[in-house]
C-alpha cells in the first residue's frame, strides 16, 4: 500500500469513519474510497453493498474485470453509564467480545480503579465524560444503569442524537414510562424513544448482576448481528430493567 493511502486511511480510521480500499488485482493498483465519496464512485452498488455487508472480498466490476475491495470499520464502543456491580460483570464478557468498553460514573465511591482495575474509567459527569472519549457514532453502543435520571438521561439524549447502533436502559416499565415523559419533553419522538432498549437486556429470566449482564451483552450483539449498523450506511450522509 502506497504511504499516502496508507496516510489517508490511518487518517479515516482516527475519526473513525468507514472507508475502502479497491485493488486492482492484475496490476496491484489501489485507492482509498471514503465512505462519503461512495456515490460519486464508478463501482457505488458494489462498494456500498460490501460496506453494509461490513465483509472484504473479490468482486466483479461493471467492466467485468475483478476487483478486490476491504473493508475498514471502526470498532464497536461500548460505553456503560454506571460504575454498578452489573458493570463489573459486563467488564471480562465484553473484553471477550472484543468490545472496547469505557464506564463512566460521577460518583467516585463507584467509580473506583479498585472496583474497575484495567477498565477505562471516567469519573465524571456523562456530558463532560462523553466529550473525553469523542463524539458518539453508529459504531457505539450505549447502556445506561444508574438508575438515576440525572446521570442516566444526558447519555441517552446523547446516543440518541447520535444514532448510537445500540442504546439500553435500566429499569422497571413504569421507571421507563417516566423516562419516556421526560424524552417527549426534551424533544424526542416515539421513534427515537423507541430505539431506546428498556428494560435492558434479552429476556432470559436474569436474576443476579452476572445473568442481567449477559443479558445486555447478548442483546449488543444481537443487534449488531442484525445489520442495524450496516443498513445505516446509505450514503453520504450517513451517521457514520431488570
Amino acid at each position: 500500500m502506497r504511504l499516502d493511502t496508507l496516510s489517508a486511511l490511518n487518517a479515516e480510521r482516527a475519526a473513525r469513519r468507514p472507508a475502502l480500499i479497491v485493488t486492482d488485482p492484475a496490476d496491484g493498483g489501489q485507492r482509498l474510497v471514503r465512505a462519503a465519496e461512495i456515490d460519486a464512485d464508478p463501482l457505488a452498488p458494489l462498494l456500498r453493498e460490501r460496506l453494509r455487508s461490513g465483509r472484504s472480498g473479490l468482486d466483479e466490476g461493471p467492466d467485468g474485470r475483478p476487483v478486490f475491495v476491504a473493508v475498514h470499520v471502526p470498532p464497536v464502543r461500548f460505553v456503560v453509564i454506571g460504575a454498578v456491580h452489573i458493570s463489573q460483570a459486563l467488564v471480562p464478557l465484553a473484553s471477550q467480545l472484543g468490545l472496547d468498553l469505557t464506564v463512566i460514573d460521577p460518583r467516585t465511591a463507584f467509580a473506583s480503579p479498585e472496583r474497575f482495575p484495567g477498565v477505562r474509567l471516567i469519573a465524571e459527569w456523562p456530558d463532560k465524560a462523553l466529550d473525553e472519549i469523542g463524539p458518539l457514532d453508529a459504531y457505539t453502543a450505549l447502556a445506561a444503569l444508574t438508575h438515576d435520571p440525572k446521570i442516566d438521561d444526558p447519555a441517552l439524549v446523547a446516543a440518541l442524537r447520535a444514532d448510537c447502533v445500540y442504546i439500553g436502559a435500566l429499569g422497571s416499565r413504569k421507571t421507563h414510562a417516566r423516562r419516556v415523559e421526560r424524552l417527549q419533553a426534551a424533544g424526542f419522538d416515539e421513534a427515537a424513544i423507541g430505539r431506546i432498549h428498556a428494560p435492558i437486556g434479552l429476556d432470559i429470566g436474569a436474576v443476579s448482576p452476572a445473568e442481567i449482564a449477559l443479558s445486555i451483552l447478548a442483546q449488543v450483539v444481537a443487534t449488531l448481528r442484525q445489520d442495524r449498523i450496516k443498513d445505516r450506511i446509505k450514503g453520504p450522509d450517513a451517521a457514520a430493567g431488570r
